[in-house]
């Protein structure tokens, strides 16, 4: 924590310098937001022991401290500026924090799996309770939804109905119409009005009318559990052009940022239009915790979808990309969604995933399931962005042209012993493991059991009560 607030102080005292390079200065914006938020999450996880805050909650604000202080170096290396990183950050202090968060990630790693041991054994018992009652005439488990929705428990009935309407009679509490029909005709407008209303733990709904909406949204970390409701893909567009080869850091570049809690997003499509020759392009940024998208696209060239930290769910998404696509050090599922690999620039190679896990403790990782990747040109599953990058696909339809290969390596053998990437169950012209690369991290998972690891309620969730209680969340594959 002492460290943390140190390098905060010492970004806040080097910004003021008139001296600064225009896109040094960019960088350091970053990190003087990423360790205002790296403070709040030492502080969250420290102040959570003994309250009704998981092991697994702890993890993953870890987790997020770490993809904070990487991102902070990234904006540096985005302008070639790493030199620069160097001089304004002491190196012992860096060190000193990144190996007090590691400690704290291992700790919580031993006590998540201790709480998911004593979850399973109580899961075992209420299951044998249930039957009892069963075969004795009583009523079963109760079905609150229906068992091909799978969304994660910590999605609420409320926000799951939203979600499921194709027309909801829910009143939004704000609207936004290009027209002068609503409350705003900016989205940013209605988010910045949001931020002002009483709720009373209310979640709050914004519904965005057709049109193209030209603008930077932002939802800051202090704005929580707003749902974004458009009128479905390619008919709300929010669209921006922001990019690294033009001056922001990849970080600061997305055309959608969101940070506050408890985001859910529907029917929206948001895009990047910078094109190939830009590099960097975020359409999203997610940091936001039990963050969901359901029926929304995300258009862009390298870098398009940016999970950056915390927890995100995706179902029947369309995403479209060049360059490590999909990106970050998120925990995060892609369920029923379709992945498109657009065509490169020349001396380009596509890769869908770039997971940046950085410590073996981290809860973090990409799942792919039950998804299709269809492909323009030769596209590789992923590569390793950092040394412990996490990545399964998972009964998916992988198009002809995914490489035989299947994933990229970083940089000669940079990872290939830490990483973990997995495929289990796919099928399709390009599903084939036989020409699979031989890398030690690479795993072909064979059994129902191993794959089952990375299902919603199990990589995701940790809920093993639910499965107990016949709440047919995910059946695992």
């Amino acid at each position: 924590m002492d460290q943390a607030m140190q390098l905060h102080s010492l970004v806040s005292t080097v910004k003021r310098r008139r001296s600064l390079h225009k896109r040094a200065m960019s960088a350091l914006v970053d990190c003087l937001e990423l360790y205002e938020d790296t403070i709040d999450q030492l502080n969250q996880s420290r102040r959570s022991y003994g309250r009704d805050f998981s092991a697994h909650d702890r993890q993953t604000s870890l987790s997020a401290a770490i993809a904070n202080q990487d991102t902070c170096r990234n904006g540096f290396k985005d302008f070639k500026l790493t030199s620069s990183y160097s001089k304004y950050f002491p190196i012992h202090t860096h060190r000193n924090l990144t190996k007090s968060i590691s400690n704290s990630l291992a700790v919580s790693k031993a006590a998540a799996v201790a709480e998911a041991v004593a979850k399973k054994h109580t899961a075992t018992a209420f299951t044998k309770f249930s039957k009892q009652r069963s075969s004795g005439g009583g009523g079963g488990g109760r079905r609150l939804m229906s068992s091909d929705q799978k969304f994660p428990s910590w999605i609420p009935l409320s926000d799951r109905k939203l979600l499921q309407d194709s027309e909801t009679t829910t009143k939004p509490d704000l609207v936004v119409a290009k027209d002068g029909s609503g409350h705003y005709t900016s989205i940013q407008a209605a988010v910045n009005a949001a931020a002002k209303l009483p709720r009373k733990h209310k979640r709050l709904v914004i519904y965005v009318k057709a049109g193209v909406y030209r603008e930077n949204v932002v939802i800051k970390k202090s704005i929580k559990d707003v749902m974004v409701i458009g009128d479905g893909i390619d008919s709300t567009i929010v669209t921006g052009s922001r990019n690294v080869k033009d001056g922001t850091t990849t970080f600061r570049s997305a055309t959608f940022a969101v940070s506050g809690n408890g985001f859910v997003a529907r029917g929206i499509t948001f895009e990047n239009t910078a094109g190939p020759e830009k590099h960097q392009a975020v359409a999203l940024r997610s940091s936001s915790d039990f963050a969901v998208f359901y029926d929304c696209s995300f258009k862009g060239y390298q870098d398009t979808l940016y999970l950056h930290s915390r927890r995100q769910f995706l179902r029947n998404c369309k995403i479209y990309g060049t360059v490590d696509f999909i990106f970050g050090d998120s925990t995060a599922i892609l369920q029923n969604c379709n992945i498109h690999a657009r065509k490169p620039m020349s001396g380009q190679k596509n890769t869908i995933t770039a997971q940046s896990r950085n410590d073996p403790n981290e809860s973090t990782g990409f799942v792919v399931q039950s998804s299709t990747v269809a492909t323009e040109a030769e596209t590789y599953l992923g590569r390793p962005w950092k040394s412990f990058s996490r990545t399964v696909f998972l009964k998916c339809n992988l198009g002809g042209q995914v490489n035989p290969a299947g994933w990229l390596p970083w940089s000669s053998d940079f990872a290939l012993r830490t990483l973990y990437y997995g495929e289990y169950g796919n099928t399709g012209a390009g599903a084939s493991v036989s020409g699979r690369v031989k890398w030690p991290g690479y795993h072909v998972i064979k059994t129902a059991t191993e794959a089952g690891k990375f299902t919603v309620e199990n990589f995701l969730d940790g809920n093993y009560w639910i499965t107990a209680a016949g709440v047919p969340v995910n059946d695992g594959l």
